[in-house]
């Protein structure tokens, strides 16, 4: 299935930064895209390729409506990232357990009403919390906020589902991805966009740190799923296996972007329970997807600067 061409995809979540990305390289592909969108999303992201895609209006959480609309799609290939909680700004709980657990649930249940060939659920590094070592898939889930637990539950219910009732259903369990398209509030972009301003990075804290993960890598991973054998039910880390500092990154961008600016430590508020150690154990990518980063961070870093830079006019000042 390594091709997507004439494939009917369908893709939730993709006015965000990482459906987005998804939507772009499966319309590149040359898939017959169907897209579910809300009334209040924001379409920026996709805006020059909404007449190449199939839109649909749907909440998650309408199953009676999700249930109508994936029945009239019958697509084959469903790649489920609508997400809501990830940035600590969205606090509110009914939104998270709606948007990650409700609706993947529900999403999970319409689609088995249909022959789909594979159903590839987006977890989150944040489902195991606190570790003192590289975080393995078959770790215990200990989440320290909402958003983990309802992603969580959201990939122990897919996993479930897919071994019970054998289904393709996957999870590729993402840690911090970076690149085009991201928000502005984000870490990475933020700090790219004050530096091409000419303006001092704020940080909240240099010494976090995180698995960072270039773009581009994660979408070869949703391309590797396609053909991978045997991964019914499979949790798979998507990290570059690497940790890195809040300050490395941010110094690396200040040198890349040649400005002689200074980071400046405050702006808003940091997630609690800051881990010393997140990285991925990557070890499965590399057996069931034959996948591997292809960016190191500053390889990562140098293209995103030139995204940015090339891209100013989508970021508002």
């Amino acid at each position: 299935m390594s091709s997507l061409r004439r494939k009917k995809v369908l893709i939730t979540g993709s006015t965000g930064f990482i459906g987005a990305n998804l939507t772009r390289r499966a319309i590149r592909k040359g898939a017959d895209v169907y897209i579910l969108i809300r009334k209040s999303s924001d379409t920026w992201r996709i805006k020059d390729k909404l007449r190449d895609v199939n839109q649909y209006q749907i909440d998650l959480y309408d199953y009676v409506g999700l249930e109508s609309t994936i029945l009239s799609i019958e697509p084959e290939i469903i790649y489920h990232v609508a997400a809501y909680g990830g940035n600590p700004a969205q606090k509110d709980f009914k939104g998270i357990i709606e948007s990650n657990y409700v609706g993947t649930v529900n999403l999970v249940n319409a689609c088995k009403k249909i022959d789909f060939e594979l159903f590839v659920n987006t977890g989150s590094s944040s489902e195991y919390g606190i570790k003192s070592s590289p975080m393995r898939e078959g770790d215990l889930l200990e989440p320290v906020n909402d958003y983990g637990v309802s992603k969580s539950a959201a990939t122990l219910y897919c996993q479930s589902v897919a071994r019970n009732e054998k289904m393709p259903i996957v999870t590729l369990r993402l840690f911090s991805p970076y690149g085009s398209y991201e928000g502005p509030n984000r870490l990475i972009p933020s700090v790219i966009l004050d530096c091409l301003r000419g303006k001092n990075p704020k940080i909240t804290s240099p010494a976090s740190v995180r698995d960072f993960i270039f773009i581009e890598d994660v979408m070869d991973a949703y391309q590797k799923i396609l053909d991978a054998r045997e991964v019914r039910g499979e949790i798979i880390n998507i990290g570059s296996g690497n940790q890195h500092s809040v300050g490395d990154v941010v110094d690396r961008i200040i040198e890349l972007t040649g400005r002689e600016v200074v980071p400046e430590i405050g702006g808003a508020s940091k997630w609690s329970n800051e881990p010393e150690k997140w990285e991925a154990d990557i070890t499965k990518a590399k057996t069931l997807l034959n996948w591997e980063p292809k960016y190191d961070l500053t390889r990562g870093l140098d293209a995103s600067v030139k995204w940015f830079r090339e891209n100013r006019e989508l970021y508002k000042y």
